[in-house]
This record gives structure tokens, sequence and C-alpha cells, in this order.
């Protein structure tokens, strides 16, 4: 043991050389395992095509962003699909025609709101995860769900109510008619002259919303100009 430490005594100046070697082994060590366990993931996921249990935190960030553009975006089109039930559904749109009544105040908030959804939502989905650009389109979202939420319940309340008795009558007929002319169980002659009639009825009333006379001219065959000029 004396010879030990009488070696050491003598040698001191060797730890400056043999502490480095140390401690640069050390840290090869240590980078190769972290390195190994680098590879172990990767394997993982070329495996399993996910994750394992313990993702690092910025694949759950990832994963984050991901579900809330995709709740947006699905948020978005629900809220369309509830506008067109009114713009493609000329009944509909008769039985609430304050859903397509651009004197109203509220049905213009709830346009001017989906115009500015429609201009923040890009082409490429991917252009959200820019998250200044997913806060800008997500607010621009909630903002449609809620003019579109305030017109429609004042449309329910108020439905025909503002029309005079009249002109109630009037509506009352030509949505007897409209859906004759969309009912595909009559002929082609008494479908266009449904239509036709029902226009006449809301003619100085109400004007339907394109959409709506659109789809329903091509579901009686798209024969009505035609025909007219006959």
């Amino acid at each position: 043991m004396d010879s030990v430490w009488d070696f050491l005594g003598s040698y001191w100046w060797l730890i400056f050389f043999v502490g480095p070697a140390v401690g640069g082994a050390a840290r090869g060590i240590s980078s190769w395992d972290r390195q190994r366990r680098q590879d172990k993931l990767e394997m993982y996921r070329i495996k399993h095509g996910a994750p394992p249990p313990a993702a690092p935190a910025a694949q759950a960030d990832e994963e984050a962003l991901t579900s809330e553009i995709e709740r947006t975006v699905a948020a978005h089109d629900a809220t369309q699909q509830r506008w067109l039930a009114y713009e493609l559904d000329a009944v509909k749109s008769l039985e609430f025609p304050l859903m397509s009544d651009m004197r109203e105040q509220v049905t213009v908030d709830f346009h001017r709101a989906r115009r500015a959804a429609e201009d923040l939502r890009p082409d490429d989905l991917d252009e959200l995860r820019d998250r200044r650009r997913l806060d800008r389109y997500r607010d621009a979202v909630r903002e449609m769900q809620v003019r579109f939420d305030v017109a429609e319940r004042e449309a329910k309340r108020r439905r025909a109510s503002d029309f005079s008795p009249a002109e109630r009558q009037a509506l009352d007929r030509a949505k007897k008619l409209l859906a004759m002319a969309d009912d595909e169980g009559s002929s082609q002659a008494e479908r266009q002259s449904a239509y036709r009639r029902a226009m006449k009825e809301l003619e100085g009333i109400v004007v339907l919303p394109d959409a709506a006379t659109d789809a329903l001219e091509q579901r009686i065959a798209g024969e009505l100009g035609r025909a007219a000029g006959d």
C-alpha cells in the first residue's frame, strides 16, 4: 500500500493526462447512449408508425396542434353546412326569410363573419401550423358560429311575422307550390308549372337565394328557360 502511495506521490502529474482521457471517454459513452436511445426511438417509429407512450414533449405539441387545426376546420365546415341548409332549400328559406334577407343587420353580420373566416382559411391547411395564422382563423370561425346562432335564433323567433296577413298567405301558397315543384312523383309539366306559380306568388314579397332556385331548377331537369321560350 505504501508503494502505491509512493508511486502516486512521485507521478502526481499524470492526472493532467489521465483525467481528460477519462472525462472524454465518459462523454463519449454518454453521447453513444443518447444516440442509442434515439436510434431505438426511430426504429420504434418505423415499426409502429407512432411514438412510444413516453413521447417527447415536442411530439405531443405537434399532435395537439394537428388536433386543433382539425377541430377548427370541422367547426367551420359544420357552420357552412348549417347555412347552406337555408341557402339550398327554397321551402326552408321561406319558412325563415330573415336568413336570406340582407336588409337585416344580424344577417349582414353573419355574412361578414362568414367571408372573414373564408378569407383566413388557406387552401393548404399546413399553413395553419403557423400559430398566429391558426389563432386568427380560429377566432374568425368562432365569430362566424356566434353570428350564425344569433341570426338563426332571430329567424326562428320571427319567422314570417314581419309580413302582412295577405303576404303570409302568399308565402304559404308559394311553399306548397315549391314542394310540388320538388316532388319527383309529379310530371315534368306539373313541376314546371308549380315553380312558375310559386315565383309569381313571391313577387314583391321575398327573393329566394340564387343557390336555392338554381338547385331547384336543376332538380326539375333545367327545362324552365327553354320551355318559357317555346
